[in-house]
């Protein structure tokens, strides 16, 4: 999308200061990987790469000249990892398991009850018409039963079943909720024990855990020794990028979370000396600035893994990552529940002005809202609902910020596919019901190339006049 009422000189020039941020949960990484690479491809110039939820994950590739990582044919999106990212939790599966083997066993009376219903009118219509093969299935049914119905037998087994089942049930909850209480012990939660156990019904744990080795991958250059500690990842990436800051390929970073604990955004920073102590103190109210902004190249040097945890936690459907600040900051030392926010993209565009970009491309992987006759069939499973309610949310919340910073003069650029059957989570594709025929991630990213020339790099770069070497790196 182009601000409207510019002349095309105006819309884009590679002499301003330029933020690339990335926006959306889950899906949404593909597309940004495929915009990423057509605007590494046509040379265009970013100093600051950004992002809030999967567009985190992202831009810390983004920053550290390794988005390749994301779209090479071995890259993240194009392997088998990413269809396995926030699957439905263990202690779900478990308890769903016990309870349907419960129920179950309920049922098998029920099911041979209705099994003779079934052989007996049958029977009687082939007896009319002299066939014997009837009366046979009837005795075999009744023997069949019979047996089954002694005492003995089904009667005396079937509530053991039952009962074994639930108990497996009630102990498999007992144990997460304990297991949660010993993790949030120190913090005093007010919390139902049981419902401690059941603290969201996807899992996070292993897209961070994909991310990470991903990350490390990117870091390691060569072969991969044993993954070190998330607080040696984390100070082996910062210096990595304060290394090599101002140099081909390497960006500054902005990263933005949710605190639920302090019921505010957390900005979380790596820019260039000049910049960097002015951008963390900058006052905007008392002890404001102290209580949400922190320098990934000082003292949240060893945070950077757990920022990207909670960028990856989902709001209520995953456990929120839980953050413990340094003793020195304005926290002291305090834990607090990090998340993703659907809205943050607003926040993330206001920090990249701050830090001093002028003209901001904004990447979306939620379509533009359909028109009349657009709707598409709903799914009924928890997933797919809460899938639908993050695109719509991150949607909406990306077309009211980018509106907002142009009716406030900043120059914003909107990139996002014009149709998309993937909501956030559909990391398996799904069945595309307009075209009939599946539609996966890799044919997302695929999109995202194709947007980035067709929506930014010809209409906006080339209707500026500039002139770009394609072979040249991002600076």
């Amino acid at each position: 999308m182009i601000p409207a009422n510019l002349e095309p000189r105006e819309r884009y020039s590679p002499h301003l200061r330029t933020a690339l941020l990335f926006t959306g949960s889950g899906t949404a990484g593909a597309y940004h990987a495929g915009v990423l690479r057509a605007l590494q491809e046509a040379g265009i110039k970013i100093d600051i790469v950004g992002g809030c939820g999967m567009g985190a994950a992202t831009a810390l590739f983004a920053a550290v000249d390794a988005s390749a990582q994301l779209s090479d044919t071995s890259g993240f999106w194009r392997s088998q990892a990413s269809a396995r990212l926030y699957r439905p939790r263990l202690l779900l599966k478990v308890l769903a398991g016990c309870l349907a083997v419960s129920l179950l066993s309920v049922a098998v009376p029920l099911a041979a009850v209705v099994a003779g219903l079934l052989v007996f009118p049958v029977a009687f219509l082939l007896g009319m018409f002299g066939i014997s093969a009837g009366a046979d299935a009837t005795r075999t049914v009744v023997r069949a039963l019979s047996g089954a119905f002694d005492p003995g037998a089904l009667p005396s087994l079937l509530p053991r079943i039952a009962v074994l089942g639930l108990v497996a049930a009630l102990l498999v909850v007992l144990v997460a909720a304990l297991r949660a209480r010993r993790r949030l012990r120190k913090r005093g939660e007010r919390a139902g024990f049981w419902w401690l156990g059941l603290d969201g019904f996807l899992d996070a744990t292993s897209a961070v855990s994909q991310w990470r080795a991903a990350l490390w991958r990117a870091l390691a250059g060569g072969p991969l020794g044993r993954q070190p500690a998330d607080r040696d990842l984390s100070v082996r990436y910062t210096d990595l990028l304060a290394e090599n800051l101002g140099q081909p390929g390497f960006r500054e970073l902005l990263l933005v979370v949710h605190d639920i604990d302090a019921r505010r955004d957390l900005v979380f920073c790596a820019l260039v000396e000049r910049l960097r102590r002015e951008f963390v103190t900058r006052r905007t109210g008392t002890n404001a600035r102290a209580a949400d902004a922190f320098d990934l190249l000082g003292m949240a040097r060893e945070q950077l893994l757990d920022v990207l945890a909670a960028a990856l936690s989902l709001p209520v459907a995953t456990q929120a990552h839980l953050l413990r600040f340094g003793a020195d900051t304005y926290w002291r030392g305090e834990a607090h529940r990090v998340t993703n926010r659907p809205e943050s993209i607003g926040r993330l565009i206001e920090e990249a002005g701050e830090a001093g970009a002028t003209q901001i491309i904004v990447v979306s992987g939620v379509p533009a809202p359909p028109g009349p006759h657009g709707l598409r069939g709903r799914r009924a499973d928890p997933r797919s609902r809460f899938g639908d309610y993050l695109t719509s949310a991150e949607g909406a919340a990306t077309r009211d910020a980018v509106r907002a910073a142009n009716d406030a003069s900043r120059l914003v650029f909107l990139i996002q596919p014009a149709y998309c059957p993937l909501n956030a989570l559909d990391f398996a594709g799904r069945h595309d019901e307009l075209s009939d025929r599946p539609y996966a991630t890799g044919e997302l990213l695929e999109r995202g190339y194709e947007d980035a020339y067709r929506q930014f790099i010809e209409p906006v770069v080339a209707a500026g006049g500039e002139k770009l070497d394609a072979r040249k790196e991002i600076t």
